[in-house]
């Protein structure tokens, strides 16, 4: 499940499976999620009307959910959805973008964890703010990823489901097992959404391994080592931008196996 090997056996599955994704997900971070599940071979959808989610996450391997640009119509939609994914016993990912920004964002949130996700992936302030331990400043995240674990384990158990707090360093939990991914590259948080766009990963890993600790521990591998790959020749934010969609489009067994830093 940590190896080399099985992420690869993961970027395989994804190309051979193409499976749907359905995300209800920000108006910010809709190209770029897209644009990463078709690179990785996955097949995305963009759907929040609340005429047709339900329908829509019936034909989907997993349901995202982002709360980053929220109105009522939107939280309806996803209630909607999720509710729909649970009685078909589909995984759904929740993002809980700008998570202690606003008392409305805050009693959103606190009604979809309720709902039990299969995985929350947040950065380490995100994470500390659903557990009621921090203030997020907007969607940046003004915590380490590391301060967030004894919360992120927390909220684990609170959900029955997996929690992945990304940052530097990124970390996978489901409450007693703790995995951490130690690639990356600073470039990938001068990108807006890249947070958002791993969400979407990881509802397609999850589906295609249809295990939750294994799916997300394996998204987060492929996305650090090919952030790390396109940021050899980058020249900036931009550039980086467009390598990385090629990066994960072409991501190999040997290099991914061989920078590929597992803990």
């Amino acid at each position: 499940m940590k190896s080399g090997e099985a992420v690869w056996r993961t970027v395989l599955a994804l190309r051979a499976e193409s499976p749907l994704v359905h995300n209800i997900v920000n108006f910010v971070a809709m190209d770029l999620a897209a644009n990463v599940l078709l690179a990785v071979g996955a097949s995305p959808v963009m759907a929040h009307a609340r005429e047709e989610v339900a329908d829509m996450v019936a034909i989907a391997g997993a349901l995202t959910v982002n709360i980053g640009t929220l109105d009522p119509a939107w939280v309806e939609a996803m209630h909607l959805a999720i509710d729909r994914a649970r009685k078909l016993d589909k995984p759904w990912i929740l993002d809980p973008v700008g998570a202690g920004a606003t008392p409305y964002r805050n009693e959103v949130l606190k009604a979809l964890v309720k709902k039990k996700p299969a995985v929350v992936r947040g950065n380490g302030s995100e994470i500390l703010a659903l557990m009621g331990k921090s203030a997020a400043r907007g969607v940046d995240s003004a915590n380490a990823s590391v301060e967030a674990l004894d919360a992120a384990r927390d909220l684990a158990r609170k959900t029955g489901g997996v929690v992945a707090v990304t940052g530097a360093v990124d970390y996978v939990t489901d409450g007693t097992q703790l995995a951490a991914v130690d690639n990356g590259h600073a470039l990938m948080g001068r990108v807006t959404a890249t947070g958002c766009a791993l969400t979407a990963l990881v509802g397609a890993c999850v589906a295609v391994t249809g295990e939750a600790f294994e799916g997300t521990l394996h998204a987060l591998a492929i996305y650090g080592v090919a952030g790390e790959l396109a940021a050899r020749d980058a020249d900036g934010p931009g550039s980086f931008r467009v390598r990385f969609l090629d990066r994960l489009a072409g991501l190999d067994k040997a290099g991914l196996v061989g920078r590929l830093r597992l803990q």
